[in-house]
Protein backbone atom coordinates (compact mmCIF):
# COMPACT_ATOMS: atom_id res chain seq x y z
CA UNK A 1 0.00 0.00 0.00
CA UNK A 2 1.84 3.34 -1.10
CA UNK A 3 1.20 6.95 -0.42
CA UNK A 4 -2.36 7.91 0.77
CA UNK A 5 -4.03 10.22 -1.99
CA UNK A 6 -3.99 13.91 -1.75
CA UNK A 7 -7.03 15.90 -2.09
CA UNK A 8 -8.44 19.06 -2.17
CA UNK A 9 -11.98 20.23 -2.21
CA UNK A 10 -13.76 23.22 -3.91
CA UNK A 11 -16.25 24.38 -2.32
CA UNK A 12 -20.15 26.20 -4.18
CA UNK A 13 -23.11 26.92 -2.57
CA UNK A 14 -24.49 27.94 1.17
CA UNK A 15 -23.05 27.45 4.39
CA UNK A 16 -25.18 24.30 5.33
CA UNK A 17 -23.11 23.32 2.11
CA UNK A 18 -20.30 24.45 3.49
CA UNK A 19 -20.66 22.43 6.52
CA UNK A 20 -20.72 19.16 5.03
CA UNK A 21 -17.45 20.13 3.12
CA UNK A 22 -15.98 20.89 6.36
CA UNK A 23 -16.77 17.75 7.92
CA UNK A 24 -15.55 15.72 4.57
CA UNK A 25 -11.95 17.34 5.25
CA UNK A 26 -12.70 16.30 8.95
CA UNK A 27 -13.14 12.34 8.28
CA UNK A 28 -10.39 12.76 5.49
CA UNK A 29 -7.67 13.82 7.71
CA UNK A 30 -8.78 11.79 10.37
CA UNK A 31 -8.18 9.00 7.82
CA UNK A 32 -4.72 9.55 7.15
CA UNK A 33 -5.68 11.61 3.98
CA UNK A 34 -3.49 14.32 2.72
CA UNK A 35 -5.66 17.63 2.08
CA UNK A 36 -4.06 20.19 -0.35
CA UNK A 37 -5.62 23.62 -1.13
CA UNK A 38 -4.10 23.77 -4.46
CA UNK A 39 -6.28 21.06 -6.84
CA UNK A 40 -3.15 21.26 -9.08
CA UNK A 41 -1.33 19.43 -6.83
CA UNK A 42 -4.24 17.02 -5.80
CA UNK A 43 -4.64 13.48 -7.07
CA UNK A 44 -8.54 14.03 -6.02
CA UNK A 45 -10.67 16.97 -6.20
CA UNK A 46 -13.79 17.23 -4.72
CA UNK A 47 -16.33 19.70 -5.91
CA UNK A 48 -19.43 20.02 -3.31
CA UNK A 49 -22.02 21.59 -5.59
CA UNK A 50 -24.78 23.84 -5.52
CA UNK A 51 -28.09 23.02 -7.31
CA UNK A 52 -30.17 25.50 -6.08
CA UNK A 53 -31.00 27.83 -8.96
CA UNK A 54 -30.23 28.65 -12.24
CA UNK A 55 -27.20 30.73 -11.48
CA UNK A 56 -25.61 28.44 -8.78
CA UNK A 57 -25.75 25.42 -11.23
CA UNK A 58 -24.02 27.30 -14.26
CA UNK A 59 -20.83 28.10 -11.35
CA UNK A 60 -21.09 24.60 -10.24
CA UNK A 61 -20.90 23.43 -13.82
CA UNK A 62 -17.90 25.65 -15.16
CA UNK A 63 -15.73 24.47 -12.30
CA UNK A 64 -16.37 20.86 -12.90
CA UNK A 65 -15.54 21.47 -16.61
CA UNK A 66 -12.30 23.65 -15.97
CA UNK A 67 -11.42 20.56 -13.69
CA UNK A 68 -11.70 17.70 -15.96
CA UNK A 69 -10.34 19.62 -18.84
CA UNK A 70 -7.41 19.94 -16.46
CA UNK A 71 -7.93 15.96 -16.43
CA UNK A 72 -8.65 15.84 -12.84
CA UNK A 73 -10.18 13.23 -10.92
CA UNK A 74 -13.63 14.57 -9.56
CA UNK A 75 -15.71 13.65 -7.06
CA UNK A 76 -18.87 15.72 -7.41
CA UNK A 77 -21.01 15.91 -3.59
CA UNK A 78 -23.20 18.05 -2.74
CA UNK A 79 -27.09 19.21 -3.81
CA UNK A 80 -26.27 19.00 -8.16
CA UNK A 81 -25.15 15.58 -7.44
CA UNK A 82 -28.12 14.81 -5.56
CA UNK A 83 -30.29 16.82 -8.67
CA UNK A 84 -28.22 14.78 -11.11
CA UNK A 85 -26.90 11.70 -11.02
CA UNK A 86 -27.29 10.09 -14.16
CA UNK A 87 -26.56 13.20 -16.42
CA UNK A 88 -23.42 14.19 -14.38
CA UNK A 89 -21.67 10.62 -14.73
CA UNK A 90 -22.81 10.49 -18.85
CA UNK A 91 -21.91 14.12 -19.31
CA UNK A 92 -18.12 14.22 -16.92
CA UNK A 93 -16.22 10.70 -17.36
CA UNK A 94 -13.53 12.25 -15.44
CA UNK A 95 -15.78 12.21 -12.66
CA UNK A 96 -15.19 9.17 -10.20
CA UNK A 97 -17.64 8.99 -8.14
CA UNK A 98 -21.11 10.79 -6.84
CA UNK A 99 -21.90 11.74 -3.61
CA UNK A 100 -25.24 12.67 -2.50
CA UNK A 101 -26.30 15.63 0.51
CA UNK A 102 -27.11 12.42 2.71
CA UNK A 103 -24.06 10.55 2.08
CA UNK A 104 -21.17 12.62 2.62
CA UNK A 105 -19.89 11.29 5.75
CA UNK A 106 -18.83 7.80 3.58
CA UNK A 107 -16.19 10.26 1.85
CA UNK A 108 -13.16 7.80 3.45
CA UNK A 109 -15.28 5.00 2.15
CA UNK A 110 -15.72 6.48 -1.62
CA UNK A 111 -11.95 7.74 -2.21
CA UNK A 112 -10.74 3.92 -1.15
CA UNK A 113 -14.09 2.33 -3.41
CA UNK A 114 -12.42 4.71 -5.86
CA UNK A 115 -8.67 3.54 -5.51
CA UNK A 116 -9.94 0.26 -6.38
CA UNK A 117 -10.89 1.24 -9.65
CA UNK A 118 -14.50 1.61 -8.82
CA UNK A 119 -16.66 4.58 -10.06
CA UNK A 120 -18.87 4.71 -7.19
CA UNK A 121 -22.53 6.26 -7.02
CA UNK A 122 -23.53 7.12 -3.21
CA UNK A 123 -26.75 9.04 -3.70
CA UNK A 124 -29.73 7.93 -0.95
CA UNK A 125 -32.46 8.92 -2.39
CA UNK A 126 -34.48 10.04 0.67
CA UNK A 127 -31.26 11.82 2.33
CA UNK A 128 -31.88 11.02 6.35
CA UNK A 129 -28.63 11.81 7.75
CA UNK A 130 -27.06 14.91 9.74
CA UNK A 131 -23.87 14.88 11.60
CA UNK A 132 -23.64 15.94 14.88
CA UNK A 133 -21.00 17.08 17.75
CA UNK A 134 -18.68 13.50 17.24
CA UNK A 135 -18.38 13.74 13.78
CA UNK A 136 -15.08 15.20 12.65
CA UNK A 137 -14.74 18.76 11.51
CA UNK A 138 -12.18 20.78 10.19
CA UNK A 139 -13.46 24.64 10.05
CA UNK A 140 -13.03 26.41 6.97
CA UNK A 141 -13.79 29.66 8.15
CA UNK A 142 -11.97 32.56 9.89
CA UNK A 143 -11.12 31.42 13.61
CA UNK A 144 -13.63 34.00 15.08
CA UNK A 145 -16.40 32.64 13.70
CA UNK A 146 -18.54 29.11 13.32
CA UNK A 147 -21.65 27.86 11.76
CA UNK A 148 -23.55 25.49 13.23
CA UNK A 149 -26.38 23.33 12.05
CA UNK A 150 -29.05 22.55 14.02
CA UNK A 151 -31.39 20.63 12.00
CA UNK A 152 -30.95 19.60 7.82
CA UNK A 153 -34.20 19.46 5.61
CA UNK A 154 -37.47 20.94 5.17
CA UNK A 155 -40.92 19.87 5.30
CA UNK A 156 -42.96 23.16 3.73
CA UNK A 157 -43.61 22.58 -0.12
CA UNK A 158 -43.35 26.30 -1.05
CA UNK A 159 -43.72 26.20 -4.77
CA UNK A 160 -40.23 28.05 -6.45
CA UNK A 161 -37.86 25.74 -3.97
CA UNK A 162 -36.58 22.65 -5.05
CA UNK A 163 -34.46 22.28 -1.35
CA UNK A 164 -36.63 19.78 -0.11
CA UNK A 165 -35.93 17.61 -3.21
CA UNK A 166 -32.17 18.07 -2.69
CA UNK A 167 -31.91 17.67 1.24
CA UNK A 168 -34.68 15.46 2.56
CA UNK A 169 -37.32 16.20 5.07
CA UNK A 170 -36.37 18.40 8.14
CA UNK A 171 -34.41 16.11 10.82
CA UNK A 172 -33.14 18.12 14.18
CA UNK A 173 -30.46 17.53 16.71
CA UNK A 174 -30.59 17.32 20.50
CA UNK A 175 -30.59 20.22 22.47
CA UNK A 176 -27.73 18.25 24.04
CA UNK A 177 -25.96 17.67 21.09
CA UNK A 178 -25.94 20.89 19.89
CA UNK A 179 -24.89 22.34 23.24
CA UNK A 180 -22.07 20.09 22.85
CA UNK A 181 -20.31 21.33 19.68
CA UNK A 182 -21.27 25.08 20.86
CA UNK A 183 -19.15 24.05 23.58
CA UNK A 184 -16.61 22.54 21.45
CA UNK A 185 -16.47 25.53 19.01
CA UNK A 186 -16.59 27.84 22.15
CA UNK A 187 -13.47 26.23 23.80
CA UNK A 188 -11.17 26.30 20.22
CA UNK A 189 -11.65 30.26 20.76
CA UNK A 190 -14.59 30.67 19.02
CA UNK A 191 -16.89 34.07 19.37
CA UNK A 192 -19.37 34.33 17.17
CA UNK A 193 -21.77 30.88 16.36
CA UNK A 194 -24.21 30.80 13.60
CA UNK A 195 -27.05 28.83 14.07
CA UNK A 196 -28.41 27.02 10.45
CA UNK A 197 -30.91 25.56 9.15
CA UNK A 198 -33.81 25.29 6.45
CA UNK A 199 -36.44 26.56 9.07
CA UNK A 200 -34.45 27.47 12.13
CA UNK A 201 -37.87 28.75 13.53
CA UNK A 202 -39.45 25.22 13.02
CA UNK A 203 -35.85 23.50 15.13
CA UNK A 204 -37.23 20.57 16.98
CA UNK A 205 -40.51 19.94 15.67
CA UNK A 206 -39.67 16.55 14.03
CA UNK A 207 -37.96 15.12 17.29
CA UNK A 208 -40.07 17.27 20.63
CA UNK A 209 -43.15 17.41 18.54
CA UNK A 210 -43.30 21.16 18.63
CA UNK A 211 -40.62 23.63 18.24
CA UNK A 212 -37.98 24.45 20.84
CA UNK A 213 -36.09 27.21 19.48
CA UNK A 214 -36.50 29.17 22.65
CA UNK A 215 -34.93 26.25 24.98
CA UNK A 216 -32.29 26.10 22.66
CA UNK A 217 -31.28 29.65 23.36
CA UNK A 218 -31.99 29.98 26.53
CA UNK A 219 -29.75 26.63 27.08
CA UNK A 220 -26.81 28.41 24.60
CA UNK A 221 -27.23 31.52 26.66
CA UNK A 222 -24.91 29.19 29.23
CA UNK A 223 -22.24 28.41 26.83
CA UNK A 224 -19.22 30.83 27.04
CA UNK A 225 -19.16 32.59 23.70
CA UNK A 226 -19.66 36.41 22.96
CA UNK A 227 -22.37 35.62 20.17
CA UNK A 228 -24.94 33.54 18.78
CA UNK A 229 -26.86 34.79 15.58
CA UNK A 230 -29.78 32.70 13.89
CA UNK A 231 -30.26 32.56 9.87
CA UNK A 232 -33.84 31.54 8.27
CA UNK A 233 -36.25 32.75 11.01
CA UNK A 234 -39.70 32.06 9.80
CA UNK A 235 -41.70 35.21 10.77
CA UNK A 236 -44.49 33.05 11.86
CA UNK A 237 -42.18 30.80 14.16
CA UNK A 238 -41.37 34.22 16.21
CA UNK A 239 -43.53 32.94 19.50
CA UNK A 240 -43.66 35.72 21.85
CA UNK A 241 -41.35 32.74 23.69
CA UNK A 242 -38.92 32.80 21.09
CA UNK A 243 -38.71 36.91 20.92
CA UNK A 244 -38.51 36.62 25.53
CA UNK A 245 -35.69 34.30 24.87
CA UNK A 246 -33.67 36.71 22.45
CA UNK A 247 -34.70 39.35 25.14
CA UNK A 248 -33.80 37.52 28.08
CA UNK A 249 -30.62 35.43 26.53
CA UNK A 250 -27.46 37.70 27.13
CA UNK A 251 -25.42 36.54 24.27
CA UNK A 252 -28.05 36.01 21.46
CA UNK A 253 -28.14 38.71 19.33
CA UNK A 254 -31.34 40.51 18.35
CA UNK A 255 -30.78 39.82 14.46
CA UNK A 256 -33.57 38.34 13.02
CA UNK A 257 -33.01 36.94 9.22
CA UNK A 258 -36.91 36.87 7.93
CA UNK A 259 -36.99 34.92 4.25
CA UNK A 260 -40.47 36.67 3.85
CA UNK A 261 -40.18 36.51 -0.57
CA UNK A 262 -42.77 39.10 -1.01
CA UNK A 263 -45.65 41.46 0.33
CA UNK A 264 -48.86 40.48 -1.38
CA UNK A 265 -50.95 37.87 -0.15
CA UNK A 266 -52.14 36.88 -3.84
CA UNK A 267 -48.09 36.20 -4.59
CA UNK A 268 -47.52 34.34 -1.42
CA UNK A 269 -50.44 32.16 -2.09
CA UNK A 270 -48.63 31.05 -5.18
CA UNK A 271 -45.97 30.82 -3.71
CA UNK A 272 -47.65 28.21 -1.65
CA UNK A 273 -46.83 30.52 1.57
CA UNK A 274 -50.70 31.40 1.88
CA UNK A 275 -49.88 30.89 6.26
CA UNK A 276 -47.33 33.90 5.98
CA UNK A 277 -49.80 36.38 4.24
CA UNK A 278 -51.94 36.75 7.04
CA UNK A 279 -48.87 38.07 9.63
CA UNK A 280 -46.51 40.14 7.49
CA UNK A 281 -47.12 43.68 8.87
CA UNK A 282 -48.44 42.80 12.47
CA UNK A 283 -45.64 40.21 13.38
CA UNK A 284 -43.15 43.06 11.94
CA UNK A 285 -44.17 45.81 14.42
CA UNK A 286 -44.62 42.97 17.46
CA UNK A 287 -41.19 42.02 16.97
CA UNK A 288 -40.02 45.81 16.45
CA UNK A 289 -41.57 46.71 19.74
CA UNK A 290 -40.40 43.69 21.55
CA UNK A 291 -36.84 43.85 20.37
CA UNK A 292 -36.58 48.01 19.47
CA UNK A 293 -32.78 47.23 18.90
CA UNK A 294 -33.24 44.04 16.68
CA UNK A 295 -31.72 44.09 13.15
CA UNK A 296 -34.29 42.91 10.21
CA UNK A 297 -32.47 41.21 7.58
CA UNK A 298 -35.11 39.66 4.86
CA UNK A 299 -34.96 38.64 1.16
CA UNK A 300 -37.65 39.17 -1.24
CA UNK A 301 -37.96 37.39 -5.02
CA UNK A 302 -38.85 39.61 -7.60
CA UNK A 303 -40.67 38.55 -11.21
CA UNK A 304 -42.56 35.41 -9.73
CA UNK A 305 -45.23 33.85 -12.31
CA UNK A 306 -48.26 36.14 -12.48
CA UNK A 307 -46.88 39.32 -10.25
CA UNK A 308 -48.58 42.46 -11.67
CA UNK A 309 -47.55 46.22 -11.39
CA UNK A 310 -49.48 46.58 -8.55
CA UNK A 311 -48.57 43.29 -6.54
CA UNK A 312 -44.64 44.74 -7.41
CA UNK A 313 -45.82 48.05 -5.77
CA UNK A 314 -47.38 46.78 -2.65
CA UNK A 315 -44.12 44.81 -2.18
CA UNK A 316 -42.03 48.40 -2.83
CA UNK A 317 -44.33 49.82 -0.13
CA UNK A 318 -43.92 47.21 2.41
CA UNK A 319 -40.11 47.59 1.97
CA UNK A 320 -40.33 51.42 2.50
CA UNK A 321 -42.83 51.43 5.55
CA UNK A 322 -40.91 48.59 7.36
CA UNK A 323 -37.17 49.95 6.74
CA UNK A 324 -35.49 46.44 7.11
CA UNK A 325 -31.65 47.09 7.41
CA UNK A 326 -30.34 44.65 4.92
CA UNK A 327 -32.25 43.32 1.88
CA UNK A 328 -31.79 40.65 -0.08
CA UNK A 329 -33.34 40.59 -3.83
CA UNK A 330 -33.28 37.83 -5.93
CA UNK A 331 -34.72 37.22 -9.46
CA UNK A 332 -37.10 34.37 -10.33
CA UNK A 333 -35.47 31.23 -11.73
CA UNK A 334 -37.85 28.57 -12.69
CA UNK A 335 -36.73 25.40 -11.64
CA UNK A 336 -37.82 22.17 -12.69
CA UNK A 337 -39.34 19.75 -10.49
CA UNK A 338 -40.80 22.69 -8.48
CA UNK A 339 -44.44 23.59 -9.23
CA UNK A 340 -43.89 27.42 -9.83
CA UNK A 341 -41.89 26.31 -13.24
CA UNK A 342 -45.27 25.59 -14.86
CA UNK A 343 -46.83 28.53 -13.63
CA UNK A 344 -48.82 30.82 -16.41
CA UNK A 345 -47.99 34.06 -16.57
CA UNK A 346 -43.81 34.10 -16.67
CA UNK A 347 -42.41 37.66 -16.12
CA UNK A 348 -40.13 38.63 -19.05
CA UNK A 349 -36.32 38.88 -18.34
CA UNK A 350 -36.26 42.77 -18.68
CA UNK A 351 -39.42 43.54 -16.14
CA UNK A 352 -37.47 41.20 -13.90
CA UNK A 353 -34.36 43.44 -13.94
CA UNK A 354 -35.71 46.57 -13.91
CA UNK A 355 -37.92 45.58 -10.40
CA UNK A 356 -34.59 44.77 -9.13
CA UNK A 357 -32.92 47.39 -10.17
CA UNK A 358 -36.08 49.26 -8.43
CA UNK A 359 -36.27 47.17 -5.16
CA UNK A 360 -32.42 47.52 -4.49
CA UNK A 361 -32.40 51.49 -5.37
CA UNK A 362 -35.10 52.12 -2.44
CA UNK A 363 -33.73 49.57 0.00
CA UNK A 364 -30.13 51.56 -0.66
CA UNK A 365 -30.84 54.91 1.33
CA UNK A 366 -32.77 53.15 4.15
CA UNK A 367 -29.28 51.11 4.54
CA UNK A 368 -27.39 54.04 4.29
CA UNK A 369 -29.74 55.78 6.76
CA UNK A 370 -29.27 52.63 9.11
CA UNK A 371 -25.53 52.64 8.85
CA UNK A 372 -25.34 56.41 9.60
CA UNK A 373 -27.13 55.90 12.80
CA UNK A 374 -23.81 54.08 14.03
CA UNK A 375 -21.37 56.99 13.68
CA UNK A 376 -20.18 58.44 17.28
CA UNK A 377 -21.26 54.95 19.06
CA UNK A 378 -18.37 52.58 20.23
CA UNK A 379 -19.46 48.95 18.95
CA UNK A 380 -18.08 45.67 19.72
CA UNK A 381 -16.47 43.93 16.41
CA UNK A 382 -15.31 40.82 15.95
CA UNK A 383 -11.71 41.23 13.66
CA UNK A 384 -11.59 38.90 10.97
CA UNK A 385 -8.89 39.73 8.17
CA UNK A 386 -6.27 42.47 7.78
CA UNK A 387 -6.41 43.59 4.89
CA UNK A 388 -2.64 43.39 2.04
CA UNK A 389 -2.40 46.09 1.19
CA UNK A 390 -3.03 48.70 3.96
CA UNK A 391 -2.74 46.27 7.07
CA UNK A 392 -6.39 47.63 7.60
CA UNK A 393 -8.40 45.17 10.13
CA UNK A 394 -11.91 44.31 8.88
CA UNK A 395 -14.49 43.12 10.87
CA UNK A 396 -18.21 42.68 11.67
CA UNK A 397 -20.78 44.08 14.24
CA UNK A 398 -23.64 42.25 16.02
CA UNK A 399 -25.58 44.12 12.94
CA UNK A 400 -23.74 42.53 10.48
CA UNK A 401 -23.88 38.60 9.57
CA UNK A 402 -20.85 37.13 7.45
CA UNK A 403 -20.67 37.35 3.66
CA UNK A 404 -24.27 38.77 3.07
CA UNK A 405 -23.88 41.94 4.94
CA UNK A 406 -21.48 44.73 5.28
CA UNK A 407 -18.32 45.04 7.00
CA UNK A 408 -16.23 47.12 9.07
CA UNK A 409 -13.07 48.61 8.22
CA UNK A 410 -10.50 49.36 11.55
CA UNK A 411 -7.79 51.48 12.35
CA UNK A 412 -5.34 50.75 15.03
CA UNK A 413 -4.14 47.32 16.72
CA UNK A 414 -6.22 44.01 17.72
CA UNK A 415 -5.79 40.67 17.44
CA UNK A 416 -7.61 38.48 14.25
CA UNK A 417 -11.01 36.61 15.77
CA UNK A 418 -11.34 38.87 19.08
CA UNK A 419 -13.82 40.97 19.95
CA UNK A 420 -13.06 44.69 20.35
CA UNK A 421 -14.43 47.67 21.19
CA UNK A 422 -14.76 50.46 18.12
CA UNK A 423 -15.80 53.99 17.49
CA UNK A 424 -17.49 54.71 14.59
CA UNK A 425 -16.54 57.15 12.50
CA UNK A 426 -18.02 57.38 9.04
CA UNK A 427 -20.45 55.34 6.95
CA UNK A 428 -21.47 54.49 3.59
CA UNK A 429 -24.20 52.64 2.02
CA UNK A 430 -23.25 49.05 3.35
CA UNK A 431 -20.20 49.38 5.32
CA UNK A 432 -18.80 51.19 8.58
CA UNK A 433 -15.04 53.04 9.28
CA UNK A 434 -13.63 53.17 12.41
CA UNK A 435 -10.74 52.80 15.11
CA UNK A 436 -9.87 50.36 17.78
CA UNK A 437 -11.09 52.06 21.53
CA UNK A 438 -8.38 51.34 24.14
CA UNK A 439 -10.55 51.50 26.95
CA UNK A 440 -14.41 52.25 27.18
CA UNK A 441 -15.22 56.19 27.76
CA UNK A 442 -16.61 55.82 31.36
Amino acid sequence: MGEKPTIAISHLGCEKNRIDTEHMLGLLVEAGYGVDTNEELADYVIVNTCSFIEAAREESVKTLVELAEANKKIVITGCMAQHFQEQLLEELPEAVALVGTGDYHKIVNVIKRVEQGERVQEVSAEPTYIADETTPRYRTTTEGVAYLRIAEGCDYSCAFCIIPHLRGKQRSRTIESIVAEAEQLASQGVQEIILISQITTNYGLDIYGKPKLAELLRALGKVDVRWIRMHYAYPTGLTPDVIKAVQETHNVLPYLDLPLQHSHPDILRSMNRPWQGRVNDGIIERIKLALPNAVLRTTFIVGFPGETPEHFQHLLEFVQRHEFDHVGVFKFSPEEGTPAYKLANPIPQEIMDERWHRLMALQEPIAAKKNQQEIGKVVDILIEQEHPESGKLIGRSGRFSPEVDGQVYVDGEAKLGTIVPVAIHNADTYDLYGHVVNSYPM
